[in-house]
């Protein structure tokens, strides 16, 4: 079992009407969590609509200060040990599985609601109720969803397949990567997805990022964490659905990812800033391509920051996609390293210690230099001669 870090929020706002139990909050609605968590504020209750959900949701409600989980789907579908409901609960969120869907409908976005118990109150009025979920719940639900973990790496297996089936092109030959302005030729290139502990990351990647001065790649919200973290993307790539406009503004080149058809929802929104893109129709997902769009234009390192590594990340991301990000992986596996890797192998080659010594040694050669030549004694001599005038100006301010 992989175990879950517990994450306390601070000033979790839980407010009481009337006396009233169970957590009393304003609503706020929306069936996309990772919509919802860009306008979801600290004690406030998030209804959405989210079979399995994954650690990176998880984690960005807790994040939020989300005061109770409402969730219209099963949090834990069986189909894999998705490690979402665990991180709610171990933060002490309530959690409501397989709520009424007509919440939907009678719920408005900024309604102020009662979970108790899992009942779902609007006023005095019972709007649904679904079934609450405590830790004991989900450790068993997980342990079901472990014992047909077999039968879901059996689809993931069929799942490459197909996928190697249709990139092929793509992935042997680079078929269909676009030309783009930056120059990625014998340069590194950091690849940030807003995914596993990707600020934690960025920051251990400082003393790398000064250094190396790697073209750096933000995928949808990547870019967005480049820039919080104070840089700015030399290339976004995505579909461009959870990036902010001042990112896409920015400056950076921008690379839409396309449907294989050719169709590019994103394409609009780039249009509507008044900016221009290049697209990049595949299958894959975004973070699949960028790392192809890295190595296909000459990357020769790809540090990845945010992504996935392990069986349960690629089973966690729950849809199909797995398939490209582990062909991908293998397809740039040369050149592939993850961020937390760079932080554990590289150091600066310079160290703060070694600079403070390399000072120090430097002053006490120039003292030893300066007092046995006749030019150091000159220059001492002036020295004293300076100092001993200032000390008798110093001294004449207060006589």
């Amino acid at each position: 079992m992989m175990k879950v870090p517990s994450l306390n929020v601070p000033g979790l706002r839980r407010r009481k009407a009337d006396g009233l139990p169970g957590v009393t909050a304003v609503a706020r609605i929306d069936r996309r969590t990772k919509r919802l968590t860009k306008r979801l504020k600290p004690g406030e209750i998030a209804i959405i609509d989210h079979v399995d959900i994954d650690r990176v949701s998880g984690e960005a409600l807790v994040a939020c200060g989300v005061a109770a989980v409402v969730n219209a789907a099963a949090s834990i579908s069986g189909r894999y040990p998705n490690l979402g409901p665990q991180i709610l609960i171990d933060a002490g969120v309530p959690l409501i599985d397989n709520a009424s869907p007509e919440l939907f409908e009678r719920i408005a976005d900024g309604d102020v609601i009662r979970v108790h118990d899992g009942m779902v109150y609007l006023g005095e009025e019972l709007v649904g109720k679904g079934q609450p979920q405590t830790a004991e719940s989900v450790e068993a639900a997980m342990t079901e969803a472990r014992a047909g973990l077999a039968v879901q790496i059996e689809a993931f297996a069929a799942n490459t397949m197909e996928y190697v089936r249709r990139e092929r092109d793509l992935l042997i030959d680079g078929v269909g990567v676009p030309d783009i302005r930056t120059s990625l030729e014998n340069r590194h290139a950091l690849i940030v997805v807003r995914g596993y502990h990707y600020k934690e990351d960025i920051a251990t990647l400082r003393p790398y990022i000064r250094e190396y001065r790697p073209v750096l790649i933000g995928v949808d919200g990547g870019a967005d964490a480049l820039l919080e973290a104070g840089y700015a993307p030399d290339i976004i790539v995505g579909d461009f659905d959870s990036v902010s406009e001042k990112a896409l503004c920015c400056g950076a080149e921008l690379v839409v990812h396309a449907y294989r058809d050719g169709r590019a929802p994103g394409l609009e929104r780039v249009h509507k800033l008044g900016q221009e893109a290049v697209v990049f129709p595949a299958t894959g997902t975004s973070e699949d391509i960028a790392m192809l769009l890295a190595d296909d234009k000459g990357a020769t390192l790809i540090v990845a920051v945010g992504t996935h590594w392990t069986l349960d990340e690629f089973l966690d991301k729950g849809r199909s996609g797995a398939a490209s990000t582990f062909l991908t992986r293998l397809r740039v596996g040369s050149k592939l390293v993850d961020a937390k890797g760079v932080s554990r192998l590289y150091r600066s080659r310079i160290s703060t210690p070694s600079l403070l010594l390399l000072v120090a040694t430097t002053l006490v050669t120039i003292g030893v230099v300066l007092s046995v030549s006749p030019i150091g004694q000159v220059w001492l001599n002036g020295l004293r001669v300076a100092w001993n005038g200032f000390i008798f100006w110093l001294v004449g301010l207060f006589s």
